[in-house]
């Protein structure tokens, strides 16, 4: 069980740092993009996931298929399929020092965390009190779903890998937390809080988040990350997206340019001024909405 709850840290907390954008130009009513341009024999595609969902709503379209296909290898934020991320990303979760989450959090504050943590997993903070608080908000995002959640990361990884692709990452773990861990850690524990003490306001939000989603409505789906009620962060938007946005752009390009790939990463990482599809735009590359 534990190992598959730390499968799934890293996509989940990136979930988090997408749910933090809090500004938006005019967007496209898309998810997968096709990318054309100076330096590019074939097109490339991008496509915006949703981290964690229930299985009945992972789809695979048509177009997504022939996508994937299309393509000569896969880009995922992290290459999962890096036989070291594993052990890299559990390392990197674990608090230093000996600390726990007892350390950190007021007494009352731990209380409920905990009995939060038993009722909607089945185990407490003597079992995960040692990651840091973005790993435990990352499983208590997984306590939104009324399922064991699927994941569209790993589902591009196992649809490379059946087709003989190499999947490889537009960053590393380390990069991925670092930015994560710009926030402050009072912000981090009030959201840990702020969910246990809200656990209906958070389904609700998280099912509303992903129904824009599933209906490509991008600018309603930035709507409600900007108004979310589960910690107002949204000063740290830019190194939580535009700057891991800008340092992505170079790996893009270059993989592009040696061959067809499919790129797939966070929906909230599409988007607004700071993001990949206006970032490629301004280097001069034809991005393409596909509905």
């Amino acid at each position: 069980m534990k190992t598959k709850l730390l499968a799934r840290l890293s996509v989940a907390g990136v979930l988090l740092a997408g749910s933090l954008i809090h500004t938006a130009k005019a967007q496209d009513k898309a998810l997968l993009y096709e990318v054309t341009g100076p330096g590019l024999a074939k097109p490339s595609y991008l496509y915006g996931t949703f981290h964690l969902v229930c299985p009945n709503d992972l789809t695979i379209t048509d177009a997504m298929k022939k996508a994937v296909g299309a393509a000569s290898q896969v880009y995922l934020e992290l290459d999962l399929d890096d036989p070291n991320m594993m052990g890299s990303m559990q390392k990197a979760m674990i608090m230093t020092g000996g600390k726990t989450i007892k350390d950190l959090l007021l007494p009352d504050d731990y209380t409920l965390l905990d009995t939060y943590l038993k009722q909607k997993m089945n185990m407490g903070l003597a079992q995960v009190g040692m990651l840091k608080p973005i790993g435990l908000m990352s499983l208590m995002y997984m306590t939104l779903l009324p399922c064991q959640p699927a994941s569209y990361d790993m589902t591009f990884a196992e649809m490379a890998s059946k087709e003989k692709k190499e999947v490889l990452g537009l960053e590393s773990v380390d990069a991925q937390l670092a930015a994560l861990d710009k926030i402050p850690m009072q912000e981090q524990l009030k959201g840990l809080v702020d969910m246990a003490k809200k656990p209906d306001e958070a389904k609700k939000e998280f099912a509303d988040l992903l129904a824009a989603y599933k209906a490509n409505d991008m600018a309603k789906l930035t709507a409600l990350m900007k108004n979310s009620k589960f910690g107002d962060m949204a000063e740290y938007e830019d190194s939580l997206l535009g700057e891991r946005n800008a340092n992505w752009i170079p790996v893009i390009e270059k993989a592009a340019k040696e061959k067809p790939t499919f790129f797939a990463f966070g929906a909230g990482h599409l988007g607004n001024e700071k993001g990949v599809v206006n970032l490629l735009r301004k280097k001069g590359y034809s991005v393409k909405p596909i509905q």
